[in-house]
């Protein structure tokens, strides 16, 4: 009989990490599974394809990762950036079973990179995939066909059938298929438009998609539609600076821009609106696209000289450059008299620290918005701008589930044989905040989790599958 006319033990639902990981662990125990990706086959992998790094509890120094970050550390991190909000028991599973990662990548064949083989940021909390997330996706997928999980891809699941608290099958574009149990592991919404439209309004039309264009929450919409209990909020979206000239989606981490204290960020007038010195940490990713989304039409521009220009991280395009800052304006598109007012002003206003030489130390006296950091005046040509828009990375919205990763809900239940990870019950977790390499570590650990509570689930282990 060929493969695709069996009844899976499991079903996965998804592309990423979370569904790679459940379908590992899910053949691994001897099940039968079968994958739906929405994405063609060159885009398997969803997200994790932009991802870097992830992070993992350990409580002394490894290859990978210098020094120690204990499981402690780990739920401190989470409820601080999530103000306390985060699940108890899925915190405490993440915590424990992150510091399992390492090993579990490297049986399925992920290269992790040692700090010493490359430019590595110094990092004690996560450890970096060698190649990126692209290389770690093609490994788990190489990992799962050879485990004999049979992946569909350009098919998504947008409704299920249930009897009960027991769902029998997922309906998609190939027609209701069934399996004994089920893992969605399919992502939240932020990818359909008019979803963020309900939402945010006319803001949503200047957001950028940074990650894949195939996470538009056509289950996640059943799902709470059907019953299911929500977490998190709608409207929450953890929101990156990225090159306004990025394309429309899946740009990824790349097109992130970082260089914000090192000049001045102007909206289209010409005027500044917040204290470019004051976040200096990789939190002003996320602070800067929350400011952008209020920016009219969520556009504005990092301004530097030639200075600014060579100490800024690099950037995936290049900087609009220009003589003189009238001729910046001009080809940037920036309102000329509004930045030959703000300029002369901020310059006029920077003051050294007590050390003239420390770029930190300068800072701006009686200008409002003031620049409390690395306040340079902007003097030396030629002048450059990046334009910069809001990229939505995910929205912190998505179902709840129970310790197990049961699909809760609204009636205080549980469906019995479906089981949800990754980004689509991460907000059980991050309803609001985030902090680095954390999406990939619950896509992994709840993956994997889901994986073998599926598996029990459909009780199918040790039968004869090809005669189904």
């Amino acid at each position: 009989m060929p493969a695709s006319a069996r009844t899976p033990d499991v079903l996965v639902v998804g592309g990423g990490a979370a569904a790679l990981a459940a379908a590992i662990d899910a053949a691994a125990a001897g099940a039968a599974v079968r994958l739906l990706d929405a994405a063609p086959p060159a885009l398997l992998g969803g997200n994790t394809r932009h991802s870097r790094n992830f992070r993992y509890t350990h409580d002394a120094p490894t290859r990978w990762t210098p020094d120690a970050y204990t499981a402690e550390e780990l739920r401190a991190d989470l409820l601080r950036a999530s103000g306390g909000a985060a699940a108890p028991a899925l915190l405490s599973a993440l915590a424990q079973r992150s510091g399992e990662l390492p090993g579990w990548l490297g049986a399925q064949g992920v290269a992790l990179q040692r700090p010493a083989q490359g430019p590595l940021p110094y990092s004690r909390k996560t450890a970096f995939f060698l190649g990126g997330g692209t290389a770690a996706v093609r490994a788990l997928a190489d990992r799962a066909l050879a485990l004999g999980v049979e992946v569909t891809p350009s098919c998504g699941a947008h409704a299920l059938v249930r009897d009960g608290r027991r769902v029998t099958a997922a309906v998609t574009a190939l027609g209701t298929l069934s399996a004994g149990a089920f893992v969605l592991a399919c992502g939240g919404a932020h990818a359909d438009p008019v979803w963020l439209a309900r939402h945010w309004g006319q803001a949503a039309a200047g957001f950028v998609n940074r990650g894949t264009p195939h996470v538009r929450g056509e289950l996640l919409h059943w799902l709470l539609a059907a019953g299911a209990a929500s977490a998190g909020d709608p409207a929450g979206l953890y929101l990156v600076a990225v090159d306004g000239r990025s394309p429309a989606a899946d740009g990824g981490i790349v097109t992130r821009i970082r260089g914000m204290p090192l000049g001045l960020v102007v909206d289209r007038d010409g005027r500044r609106r917040h204290d470019e010195g004051a976040d200096t940490a990789s939190t002003r990713y996320s602070r800067w696209g929350q400011r952008l989304a209020a920016y009219p039409a969520q556009t504005a521009w990092l301004v530097l000289d030639a200075a600014g220009l060579r100490a800024a991280p690099a950037a995936l395009y290049p900087p609009i450059q220009a003589a003189s800052i009238d001729a910046l304006a001009a080809a940037a598109g920036i309102d000329a008299a509004g930045l030959a007012a703000t300029l002369p002003g901020y310059n006029a206003s920077a003051r050294p620290g007590t050390d003239p030489d420390a770029a930190a130390g300068w800072h701006t006296a009686g200008l409002d918005p003031p620049k409390s950091a690395h306040a340079r005046p902007l003097v030396e040509p030629p002048f450059a701008a990046y334009p910069m828009r809001p990229g939505v990375t995910f929205a912190h919205h998505g179902i709840a589930v129970d310790a197990r990763t049961r699909v809760a809900w609204a009636d205080g239940g549980h469906l019995d044989n479906t089981f949800a990870a990754g980004m689509i019950m991460a907000a059980n977790l991050i309803p609001r905040g985030y902090v680095s390499g954390l999406a990939v570590s619950i896509s992994l650990v709840f993956g994997r989790i889901a994986g073998k509570e599926a598996v029990q689930a459909a009780g199918r282990i040790g039968a004869d599958h090809g005669s189904h």
